[in-house]
């Protein structure tokens, strides 16, 4: 009995670290855009999104620039450019509600042809609350301000977490989303 005990709590140990620590990239594109005509972009404020410190904004923009020059973008400052880039940045809260119960084992009822006598059950839980970084970046074709091509990267984060590990889930993230640019021609 004890080893069944423990080896639930391990898988369930094991999924949620994965939920925890995954990454969950998510993008969509223009099946009609020809991405091999992008070679220069430039940034632009997306409206209304909410800003961020200048700090992380710098962060955000060199992962993102050092990952678009690995693909062959050139980033301008002024037009003509190919594609307008924009990234939104935000925190979000989420309650989690975990309990544990002691009822392990038989139950009371009949057992092996006997009354087996009641037993108690007590349940405990706990609420907490996880904190989910999300960042998405956008891509505008010039030509006629059309969103070309969106990717979202959302994490739980740790708030209180040290720079060099925010930057590091920053670069991570960046990454994996920009994996999925320029996305593949189906044939």
């Amino acid at each position: 009995m004890k080893t069944r005990l423990t080896f639930v709590a391990c898988c369930l140990g094991l999924m949620m670290l994965g939920a925890a620590f995954g990454q969950d990239i998510r993008y969509n594109f223009d099946k009609n855009t020809d991405f091999s005509k992008f070679k220069t972009y430039k940034w632009v404020a997306i409206k209304d999104a909410a800003k961020v410190n200048d700090i992380l904004d710098g962060e955000i923009k060199a992962a993102i620039e050092k990952e678009l020059a690995a693909k062959g973008l050139t980033k301008v400052d002024a037009d003509p450019a190919d594609l307008y880039m924009g990234y939104q940045a935000a925190v979000g809260e989420e309650k989690q509600f975990t309990s544990y119960g002691t009822d392990w084992g038989y139950g009371s009822g009949w057992y092996r042809g006997g009354w087996y006598g009641p037993s108690s059950t007590t349940t405990t839980g706990q609420t907490s609350t996880i904190y989910i970084g999300q960042l998405a970046i956008d891509m505008y074709d010039t030509k006629n301000h059309d969103l070309v091509w969106r990717g979202v990267a959302s994490k739980t984060i740790d708030p209180k977490a040290k720079p060099d590990k925010q930057q590091k889930n920053i670069t991570k993230a960046v990454s994996k989303l920009l994996k999925k640019y320029p996305p593949e021609k189906k044939s």
